[in-house]
């Protein structure tokens, strides 16, 4: 609902209709990628992962984004990225993924 408020707001204020807005958005390739792990809370405080993250962030120098979150329902650490092209996304996404199943991955 605040989401819904938020929108009108901002189409009100610049005076433009959601698909006009819309068409200003650019939209990047991304990937996803679920490891097994078997603590999957353990990579929000784990400093190889984290420092990875940073790293990739850096490498996009704010064209992309990243996401690494333990899923809701199972025992699995959820890596994705969005990035300029298909190349970059894939690359970015195994780099960050090698390093959650480097410390948190488990062979099951």
């Amino acid at each position: 609902m605040l989401t819904a408020v938020q929108l009108v707001n901002i189409m009100k204020v610049k005076n433009k209709k959601l698909s006009e807005l819309a068409e200003e958005l650019e939209t990047f390739p991304q990937q996803l990628v679920n490891i097994r792990v078997s603590d999957k809370h353990a990579v929000e405080e784990n400093h190889a992962v984290k420092a990875v993250i940073e790293q990739v962030e850096e490498k996009m120098a704010g064209n992309g984004r990243v996401l690494v979150r333990p899923s809701g329902t199972e025992s699995l650490v959820r890596v994705m990225v969005e990035a300029e092209t298909d190349e970059l996304c894939f690359e970015y996404v195994n780099e960050i993924s090698a390093v959650v199943q480097e410390q948190l991955g488990t062979d099951a």
